[in-house]
C-alpha cells in the first residue's frame, strides 16, 4: 500500500448496522480495547448494542453517530497492529465522518471525540422533535436544478428546503420542512426528475431546521480540545484543508446546517494526487460514490477483518 497516495474516508449515518464491528473485536485486540474504552466512556455496555440491536434502537441518531464514529476508529487501529503508524496522504469524512476523520488525523482525541458526537446526536436530536423535517435522495439530478427547485418549493411554502448532499453525479440529497420537501418532489418530478427517494428519517439534517441545535453545539466545540492535524483534513463546507483548531470549530460548527459537498471533496482529493480511497467503516456507500465521480480511482471498503487483514 502507497500511503502517499492514499485518502482515508469515513462514513456518516446510514452505514450503521447490526454487528458493526463485531468481527474487529474478535480478532484485533487493538480493537476490542477499543470498544471496551468507549463503553467506558459512554457508561453503558454501548458495544452490547452495536453487536446486537436492536437496529431500530441503534438506528436513532442519539446511537448512530457514536457508533459510526468507534466503528471507523477501531478499524484504523485494527489497521495500525498490522501496518504500524499509517499516515496517509489526507482524510476526510462524510458529514459525521467528519470527526472521524479528525480523530485519524490526530486533531482529536477518541476520548473528546466520542463525547462530542454523543452530544451532536443528542442536539440533532432534540432539534428534530422541535421542528420535525424530512430528507429525500433525487436520483439523476443535476446540482443547479435541484437548488433551483429547492428555491421555488421553499418560497412557495413558506418554509425551507435545501440541498443537504451532493453525494456524487446523479445523487443529491435534499432536507428541510416536510411541506416544502414534498413540493419539491412535485416540482422534480415536473421538471423531468423521475426518481426520488424520501428517507427513513424524522430529522432534516444539513438544513436550516438544525439551527436550533447549532448555538449548543458550538458551545461544546469551544470547550473542546483540537490541534492541527497532522496529515490534511478535507472539510465538508470548504472543501478545503482544516489546518487550525479555529478553523475546525467553524467547519463543524457551520455543519449541521451547511451542505455536505462530497462530490468536489474527492475531486479535490484526486487534484492533490490521491489514486486509492480506503473507506473504513461498517458498509460500502463512500466506495459506490467514489465509483460515479471518478472511474479510474480505487475504491476499498475496510468494513471486515478479513478486508483490514487483506491490505499490503
Amino acid at each position: 500500500m502507497d500511503w502517499s497516495t492514499t485518502v482515508l474516508v469515513f462514513p456518516g449515518q446510514g452505514s450503521q448496522q447490526v454487528g458493526m464491528g463485531k468481527s474487529l473485536v474478535e480478532q484485533f485486540p487493538a480493537a476490542a480495547e477499543l470498544f471496551a474504552q468507549a463503553d467506558q466512556i459512554l457508561g453503558t455496555p454501548f458495544s452490547t448494542l452495536m453487536f446486537e440491536g436492536p437496529a431500530e434502537t441503534l438506528d436513532d441518531t442519539l446511537n448512530t453517530q457514536p457508533a459510526l464514529y468507534i466503528t471507523g476508529i477501531a478499524t484504523l487501529r485494527a489497521m495500525e497492529s498490522l501496518h504500524g503508524a499509517i499516515k496517509p496522504q489526507a482524510v476526510a469524512g462524510h458529514s459525521l465522518g467528519e470527526f472521524t476523520a479528525l480523530t485519524a488525523a490526530g486533531a482529536l482525541g477518541f476520548e473528546d471525540g466520542l463525547r462530542l458526537v454523543r452530544e451532536r446526536g443528542r442536539l440533532m436530536k432534540e432539534a428534530g422533535q422541535r421542528n420535525p423535517g424530512a430528507m429525500a435522495a433525487l436520483l439523476g439530478a443535476e446540482i443547479a436544478d435541484v437548488r433551483a427547485l429547492c428555491a421555488a418549493a421553499s418560497a412557495q411554502a413558506g418554509k425551507p428546503v435545501v440541498l443537504a448532499n451532493d453525494n456524487c453525479p446523479g445523487q443529491v440529497v435534499i432536507s428541510g420542512d416536510e411541506t416544502a420537501l414534498d413540493l419539491a418532489l412535485t416540482l422534480a418530478k415536473e421538471r423531468g426528475i423521475k426518481r426520488a427517494l424520501k428517507l427513513a428519517v424524522s430529522i432534516a439534517a444539513h438544513s436550516p431546521l438544525m439551527e436550533s441545535a447549532t448555538a449548543e453545539f458550538r458551545q461544546i466545540l469551544d470547550s473542546s480540545t483540537f490541534a492541527a492535524p497532522s496529515v490534511p483534513v478535507i472539510g465538508n463546507l470548504t472543501v478545503a484543508p482544516l489546518r487550525t483548531p479555529d478553523e475546525i470549530r467553524a467547519e463543524l460548527g457551520a455543519q449541521l446546517t451547511g451542505s455536505v459537498r462530497w462530490t468536489e471533496t474527492i475531486q479535490s482529493l484526486r487534484q492533490m494526487g490521491a489514486t486509492t480511497f480506503l473507506e473504513l467503516g461498517s458498509k460500502d456507500a463512500l466506495t459506490g460514490m467514489l465509483k460515479r465521480i471518478d472511474k479510474e480511482a480505487t475504491g476499498v471498503a475496510v468494513n471486515t477483518a478479513d478486508v483490514v487483514r487483506s491490505l499490503t
